[in-house]
């Protein structure tokens, strides 16, 4: 029945800086763009290049996500690259903060975290 994750979406605290870090650094393509009058807010609909998509909100006013310690609800979100050394070098080039590479016990693959403006961390995984 279920056949993939169409997309994830992600509230951000300011939109402009959040948008030029998905798609300036990260280099994603926009889809489509739209300021939502009633709700104030803008909606950005991000492609990643698997064929699902990110959803980039703006709201007044939203929380902090909790992310330190851990809370319950989505921990993080994980992004399937070839060689996590290279794409961490990539990232560090562009002056983003990765942690070390470090080895999954379970699965022998390389993966490592870094995060968005909003400290939402997101992984590098080996494919």
């Amino acid at each position: 029945m279920l056949k993939a994750i169409h997309h994830v979406a992600i509230i951000c605290s300011d939109y402009q800086r959040s948008k030029a870090f998905y798609t300036d650094v990260l280099e994603l393509k926009v889809l489509a763009e739209h300021y939502r009058q009633p709700r104030d807010s803008w909606k950005l609909d991000i492609a990643l290049p698997c064929g699902g998509q990110l959803e980039l909100f703006s709201f007044n006013d939203a929380p902090a996500r909790p992310s330190y310690p851990e809370a319950q609800g989505l921990r993080h979100l994980a992004f399937l690259v070839d060689d996590v050394q290279q794409a961490a070098n990539w990232l560090t080039a562009k002056g983003i903060a990765v942690e070390p590479v470090r080895t999954d016990p379970y699965t022998g693959k390389q993966f490592t975290f870094f995060a968005d403006p909003d400290g939402l961390p997101l992984e590098l995984y080996q494919s």
